[in-house]
């Protein structure tokens, strides 16, 4: 059926060609290609990984500040005097 606007309408249409119905053929698929997955992993990824593997307290670090901060070694001038250099570089 053909529609020519709102008031003109054709009654249907014949099944003949251009319309014809064709035999259906089975669908044949191509050989798809064998896909692998592969899994690159970066030498950044590695090194975050160790990190991660890392303890969160170094208990051999914490001993040997303790110990210096006991026998009064730790705070050194020179150690102060490069902490308030960090800070005033910090500040501006």
């Amino acid at each position: 059926m053909h529609i020519y606007g709102p008031s003109q309408l054709q009654g249907p249409q014949s099944i003949s060609a251009p319309h014809g119905a064709r035999p259906a053929q089975p669908m044949t698929r191509p050989e798809a290609p064998q896909i692998a997955d592969e899994v690159d992993i970066s030498e950044a990824a590695r090194m975050i990984e160790q990190v991660q593997q890392l303890p969160d307290i170094r208990a051999d670090r914490v001993e040997a500040v303790r110990q210096q901060i006991a026998e009064g070694t730790y705070e050194t001038d020179e150690k102060l005097n490069i902490a308030l250099n960090r800070l005033l570089d910090e500040i501006g």
